[in-house]
C-alpha cells in the first residue's frame, strides 16, 4: 500500500472515529435509548444499573473523545511532515493520562459487573498509557535534539 493511501485512509478513519464518538457520548444520556439498544442486543445483565452505566459510559465516550482528539492533533504534524514538537510531546502526555482514567473507571465499573473483557480493556488501557507516557519522552528528547540541530545549522 502506497504511504499517501496509508495516510488519507488513517485521516478520515480517526476522523469518521471522532466525529461518531462525539455523537454516541452526546446521545447516551437521551432517556430509553440505552434501555432500547440493551433491548435490541438481548442484554439485560445491567438492569437496574441504568443511571451508574449512563454516568460511566458518559465518561468513559468523553475520555475516547479526548484521545482520538489528540490523535488528531498530532496527525496533523505528520501532514505537515513536522512530528517531532513540543506539541506532541503534550498530547501523548494527555492521552497517557485519559488511558489511566479509562482504566480506572474500568475498574470501577468491574464493581457493577464483573466479566473478562473490562478486566482485559483495563489491561489495555494501562499499557496503552504507559506507552504514550514512555513515548512523550522521547518525542521529548527527540525535540531536543531537533532544536539543537536546528541552532547548529
Amino acid at each position: 500500500m502506497k504511504k499517501e493511501t496509508v495516510i488519507s485512509l488513517t485521516k478520515y478513519l480517526l476522523d469518521f472515529m471522532y466525529f461518531l464518538g462525539i455523537a454516541v457520548t452526546v446521545l447516551l444520556p437521551v432517556p430509553g435509548l440505552l434501555e432500547k439498544v440493551m433491548d435490541f442486543l438481548d442484554f439485560h445483565d445491567f438492569e437496574g444499573r441504568y443511571t451508574e452505566l449512563i454516568v460511566i459510559y458518559f465518561v468513559l465516550g468523553i475520555l475516547a473523545v479526548l484521545i482520538l482528539g489528540e490523535l488528531r492533533k498530532m496527525f496533523r504534524t505528520v501532514l505537515r511532515d513536522d512530528c517531532f514538537v513540543k506539541d506532541n510531546v503534550v498530547s501523548l502526555q494527555r492521552m497517557g493520562t485519559y488511558s489511566f482514567m479509562i482504566a480506572a473507571i474500568g475498574v470501577v465499573r468491574t464493581v457493577l459487573y464483573m466479566t473478562i473483557a473490562m478486566l482485559v480493556l483495563v489491561l489495555v488501557f494501562v499499557i496503552a498509557g504507559l506507552f504514550s507516557k514512555v513515548l512523550a519522552f522521547v518525542f521529548d528528547r527527540a525535540v531536543e535534539y531537533k532544536l539543537e540541530n536546528d541552532l547548529t545549522i
